[in-house]
């Protein structure tokens, strides 16, 4: 099956597209961090490469307290099977080849040498707690937002920004009928909405009430000892621990994401409007700077990330803090243990000898932080799909601790909410196997007029209490900031 592919205007900003989607129900947008500046008209940023936006989607899973609703052709079923085993029995109707890509636009467009990233198939999100379909895990901490655990789309088109080749592109296999009988049609739609881009009215966005934090500092300093006296008992080596900070909001997320993109790049954003229920939506706004699982054939990559420092607008102390973090054996021991974690979990699914720490302790540094990342190839064996990678190493140990599990229960017992989609992945799995996802942190959920977003760090033995609530702050700085902005009372 030749893939179709029709050749858009190029735009630097893809919000300018996706914006006239954005309020649809199920339209997505991953986001490589290419913001432009509205001061200079520039991008802001050459994080990442590519951005994908899809929308109407063809098939629907949303998985809640372990039953997965399926909805394809307006027929809903529900199952109770496994959501991965889900995910992936129906991928495996729709599998296409790889690299046979070409123009079916008009014949003068013909090429063979286009790679897209995804060209259709799953994309959505996998909450945190959705490892409890996987782990047997304690039930303590209360329910932060009623939204489910997995929502993943199916979709027989999207369009692709290629930042470094500056093209635009709307691509799509034409499994649906629907598509492929009104190719021409879809084609000319997006044309003219590249072209000529309506003029939205859209509610502005406001903040109407304080910030909140689930914990104080003294109720976190309590469950830092607690983390500690288990760390000093043997129990476990490293646990994330996170507080949640909440605000009132009205008006339109999307104004809200936006302002994110311009004073916070990072390489894998993303914006999802998805159904709540019949009569409302809730939004998705990721500002994370991390990417969990890459597959490409059968190439895997993982890029943790352990080993924080603020940014300061100071260039001497900026630079003083990026030479603290690389010269921290602290740091690189968190790093380390979060590295070796990883390794552990492709191995469950990766040909044996081929995972590898192919760069350990990389300073990355990003708008309001420093951080060490360490990049782990591996090489998935060829009974194994993407599917089976993700849930294998799911959820991703840079964001729970070591050993994985005694992380995960301490997590439940310490933090007051359950996390949501906070350290969940983000992110696709093509037809054609390809898969890349972050992991959702600096990640907010605006659920029924709250927003909420989720900082925490990784405590090991020789972790301080100050150093590492204040950490917690650093991480949160650029969504606290967002609040700010939109504040009504920053306009009085």
């Amino acid at each position: 099956m030749s893939l179709l592919q029709h050749e858009l205007a190029y735009q630097q900003d893809s919000a300018l597209l996706f914006e006239q989607l954005a309020h649809q129900p199920w339209a997505m947008l991953l986001d490589s961090g290419q913001a432009i500046d509205p001061s200079t008209g520039l991008a802001g940023s050459q994080y990442g490469r590519y951005d994908i936006l899809v929308a109407e989607p063809f098939i629907t899973l949303v998985t809640k307290n372990k039953q997965t609703k399926i909805t394809k052709n307006s027929q809903t079923n529900i199952s109770e099977d496994d959501p991965f085993y889900l995910l992936n029995y129906l991928l495996n109707q729709y599998k296409v080849a790889k690299n046979n890509a070409t123009f079916a636009h008009s014949s003068t467009e013909k090429r063979s040498d286009i790679d897209y990233p995804f060209a259709g198939g799953a994309l959505g999100y996998f909450a945190y707690d959705l490892a409890r379909t996987i782990e047997k895990l304690p039930n303590i901490a209360a329910s932060a937002a009623d939204t489910p655990e997995m929502m993943i789309g199916f979709y027989d088109w999207a369009v692709i920004f290629d930042h470094r080749e500056k093209k635009c592109s709307l691509v799509s296999h034409g499994f649906t009928k629907n598509v492929k009988d009104n190719w021409q049609a879809l084609c000319a739609r997006f044309d003219a909405m590249i072209l000529k881009p309506k003029s939205l009215r859209e509610s502005l966005f406001r903040v109407t009430s304080n910030i909140q934090s689930n914990l104080s500092k003294s109720e976190y300093f309590q469950a830092f000892d607690k983390v500690k006296s288990y760390i000093d008992a043997g129990d476990c080596y490293q646990v994330n621990l996170a507080q949640r900070f909440s605000a009132q909001v009205q008006g339109d997320s999307w104004q809200a994401y936006k302002k994110l993109r311009q004073i916070s790049p990072a390489p894998f954003m993303a914006y999802m409007n998805l159904p709540l229920n019949d009569a409302e939506n809730f939004q998705v706004l990721s500002n994370s700077p991390e990417r969990f699982l890459q597959t490409d054939g059968n190439h895997v990559e993982t890029r943790p990330i352990k080993g924080t420092r603020p940014r300061s607008a100071d260039a001497a102390q900026d630079l003083a803090y990026a030479q603290e973090l690389q010269n921290s054996l602290k740091d690189k021991a968190e790093n380390v243990m979060i590295v070796d974690l990883l390794r552990n979990d492709l191995g469950k699914n990766c040909v044996i000898g081929s995972v590898k720490a192919d760069t350990l302790f990389q300073l990355q540094s990003f708008a309001n932080v420093h951080h060490l990342v360490s990049i782990i190839t591996a090489k998935l064996k060829p009974t194994a799909t993407a599917v089976d990678l993700l849930k294998g190493c799911f959820p991703g140990g840079s964001i729970t601790g070591a050993p994985k599990l005694r992380a995960m229960q301490i997590i439940e017992e310490l933090e007051p909410h359950q996390r949501g989609l906070y350290c969940g992945a983000i992110g696709y799995i093509g037809f054609d196997g390809k898969m890349d996802t972050n992991i959702a942190i600096r990640t907010a959920v605006v659920c029924q007029n709250l927003l909420s977003f989720y900082a925490g760090g990784g405590i090991v033995a020789d972790s301080v209490a100050d150093k590492e609530y204040n950490e917690t702050l650093d991480k949160a700085s650029n969504l606290k900031a967002i609040l700010a902005h939109f504040s009504v009372t920053s306009e009085s």
